[in-house]
């Protein structure tokens, strides 16, 4: 029996690697003999470093940044001196879960302390510089993290705006004469974990900004001032960023550094399942198990379970997932090769108690699945 532990983090409360290890205690209580190949994944969001020091056999650095409230704080970043690479994700510099809920406001929010995570890595000596922007606060598009290389934003009388999504609307000029130099001369790589265009009604603030804390009001805020960056954009630097794919991604960030700092802009899942060769480890393979925290219709827009699924379904190996909250809407999750999601919660429980509990829960939760999964693959074998 071989089985493939294919799991993101679920989000605030385990590490895809210790979501691996719970999943693979449940399988054992089934299956002790069972051969189980453990693959931490990642999507662009939370677990981007991790997995870059595991793959890549990296070195973790601590720096001190500026916090998505502008609170200094300490951010790690992955840097690989030999292959002169970096591994940074913005949720640790700029990131939701650094704010308790009542200080979570995305037209006060800022990615600069994720730009400063890039200078960092330049001044270590990354030439290649990957980026994975998911689990943002923000809603800036990325006039922050811009900022921190040299980008100016400015208002009409030539003065600098706020780094924040409430002062997009105020932008009328976009200086990139000051523009950090070594940028020209590196690869810079984004892992977006959304396919989200910039604006819209699938866009960063009508898709994203309400579960980051902003009212109906100030939602069309943001949606407006993002309308407004990329107008400037357009007439300053000349890239059309609204439809762009993944742009929409970390409230506008994908965008901006593409924009702003020359990135590509890459599915998360995608560069992440390639780096840990899921495709290979894969192969005669019984079974897949994936998770995180939530999945729901979100889930199809680059998370990665869906990666998961898509690179099983196409190896016509089956595939579930386990979940802290199942939305509704899973049915074009089933169709790219999810045969099934089973939540790990046992009964009513308050998010922070499921949080709390979430590696047993997790644990359980794949024993179960396992059982009725092993139910039918026998069955059918009669």
């Amino acid at each position: 029996m071989k089985i493939v532990v294919a799991p993101n983090a679920f989000k605030g409360s385990l590490s895809a690697t210790a979501a691996a290890a719970a999943i693979t205690s449940g399988i054992r209580r089934v299956f002790a003999d069972a051969e189980i190949i453990q693959v931490p994944v990642a999507d662009g969001g939370d677990g981007l470093v991790n997995v870059a020091l595991e793959v890549f056999h990296g070195i973790s650095t601590d720096v001190e940044v500026t916090g998505p409230d502008f609170t200094p704080i300490t951010a790690p970043y992955c840097h690989t001196p030999d292959h002169k690479l970096a591994a940074i994700e913005m949720a640790l510099a700029s990131g939701l879960a650094l704010l308790p809920t009542s200080r979570r406001d995305p037209t006060q929010t800022t990615t600069l302390g994720t730009g400063e995570l890039i200078r960092a890595a330049l001044d270590a000596g990354a030439t290649h510089i990957l980026v994975g922007i998911g689990g943002s606060a923000t809603n800036d598009g990325g006039i922050g993290a811009a900022a921190a290389l040299g980008v100016k934003f400015l208002d009409q009388e030539g003065k600098p705006v706020p780094l924040t999504g409430g002062a997009l609307s105020s932008i009328t000029h976009i200086d990139c004469s000051a523009r950090d130099s070594r940028l020209e001369h590196i690869r810079l790589e984004v892992a977006c974990d959304v396919t989200n265009p910039l604006t819209g009604p699938m866009g960063a603030a009508r898709v994203y900004a309400a579960q980051k804390g902003a009212s109906p009001e100030q939602i069309e805020q943001l949606e407006e001032g993002l309308e407004n960056l990329a107008a400037c954009i357009k007439r300053d630097l000349g890239f059309e960023v609204r439809s762009l794919i993944g742009g929409g991604a970390a409230g506008g960030l994908g965008a901006g550094l593409h924009a702003f700092l020359g990135a590509t802009l890459l599915p998360g899942v995608d560069l992440i399942l390639d780096l840990v060769e899921l495709d290979r480890k894969l192969t005669n393979a019984d079974l897949v198990i994936t998770g995180e925290g939530q999945i729901d219709f979100q889930t199809i827009f680059g998370k990665a379970p869906a990666g998961v699924a898509a690179r099983a379904q196409a190896q016509g190996v089956p595939c579930i997932a386990l979940a802290g909250s199942i939305g509704e809407n899973l049915g074009e999750l089933h169709q790219q090769g999810l045969q099934a999601v089973f939540s790990i919660c046992q009964g009513p429980l308050s998010l922070q108690q499921a949080m709390e509990a979430s590696e047993v829960l997790l644990s359980r939760a794949a024993e179960q699945a396992i059982r009725c999964f092993f139910a039918g693959h026998n069955k059918g074998k009669k």
